[in-house]
């Protein structure tokens, strides 16, 4: 008899197992997983801190494609994507527009939302030239404007405003050099950005399609934009 009884007492707790053990489990997994969800689309963006302070774009005031001036002013309350690109480049602006414009399609009927692209050859990219470029994209957008002016406020934007490289190379296909980054600004005029894995601010975003890379930056950016048109 004993000995029935500790096969009954073993069977009962074999059936208990077999039906609320996995039942726990997948409760604490669910949890764990809306705790983990929720806690990363709360986390803010960086601010990019420079000598104690956040960094604010500089003032700039250029010609658009269709001759009107515009300033970094005329992007207050909204939240932008900047880029510095040239309309004959062979490279690696064609891909980064065609990213651009992906993020066009997404936000580019919001009122709140903006493109800044600047170009670095001004002596070619005259409005007339630009508008034909964002033609050739199929630009819809009221707030994409494709920037041009004096040459040497251009490239202070880029290299000293932005930190973002640019330069005259006459060796380089192109006769331009410069990178394929997209900088994230918020309604107020601070570039923003995410954090690498180890904390810090990765800064910039890349333009470009990167190999073997799941996840890419412009989609990054796409969620990131988001997080600053709810802040």
């Amino acid at each position: 008899m004993p000995s029935l009884k500790y096969v009954g007492l073993f069977l009962i707790i074999i059936i208990f197992g077999m039906l609320f053990i996995p039942k726990i489990i997948d409760r604490v997994n669910s949890d764990l997983i809306v705790d983990s969800s929720r806690s990363q689309s709360a986390e803010p963006l960086n601010f990019i801190v420079l000598n104690g302070e956040a960094k604010k774009v500089l003032p700039f005031m250029f010609t658009n494609q269709d001759s009107l001036l515009i300033s970094n002013e005329d992007f207050l309350g909204k939240v932008y994507v900047a880029e510095f690109f040239f309309t004959s480049c062979p490279s690696i602006c064609p891909i980064m527009n065609k990213n651009m414009k992906i993020i066009e399609e997404i936000y580019g009927a919001r009122g709140d939302f903006g493109i800044a692209s600047f170009t670095i050859d001004p002596d070619h990219d005259t409005p007339s030239v630009l508008k034909k470029y964002a033609g050739d994209y199929d630009v819809f957008s009221q707030n994409w404007h494709f920037l041009t002016g004096q040459k040497d406020a251009i490239y202070s934007l880029a290299n000293s405003g932005f930190n973002i490289f640019a330069s005259i190379n006459p060796k380089v296909e192109g006769g331009f050099e410069h990178q394929g980054y997209f900088a994230l600004i918020d309604k107020k005029g601070f570039i923003r950005s995410r954090s690498d894995q180890y904390g810090n601010p990765i800064v910039y975003y890349m333009g470009l399609d990167q190999e073997g890379v799941e996840e890419q930056d412009v989609d990054l950016l796409i969620k990131d934009i988001k997080k600053l048109l709810d802040e």
